[in-house]
């Protein structure tokens, strides 16, 4: 008679035996413990990797606005290069500066 109550507990696993951490200590737990911590182990990765592939694309994306303000930096930069440089600025700059430099009037030539 005690012989099918322990086999009754054993087979039904009650909220007391659940709650108290008496379940790990059955047979079932103890073979499988092996098993158990392959999962668990590959429970941690996959959250390491899902939480480094999360900062990987927020460093992505950081990099990508990054890259946006640096070209629109450039093109602002070489459109006042341009504006700078041409003829009429540079004419402008050349009489306030009051030197004897003329804009040439003939074109130029080629020497053969």
């Amino acid at each position: 008679m005690e012989d099918k109550k322990e086999e009754i507990k054993k087979r039904r696993p009650s909220l007391r035996t659940i709650l108290g951490g008496d379940i790990l200590a059955t047979d079932f737990f103890r073979r499988q413990t092996r098993l158990l911590i392959l999962i668990m182990v590959f429970v941690i990765f996959y959250i390491h990797n899902r939480y480094a592939a999360q900062q990987q694309i927020i460093e992505i994306d950081r990099l990508k606005q990054e890259l946006i303000d640096i070209k629109y930096d450039a093109l602002t930069r070489n459109s006042e290069l341009m504006e700078k440089s041409r003829q009429s600025h540079i004419e402008e700059y050349i009489v306030k500066k009051e030197t004897e430099l003329e804009t040439a009037t003939h074109p130029p030539y080629l020497i053969k």
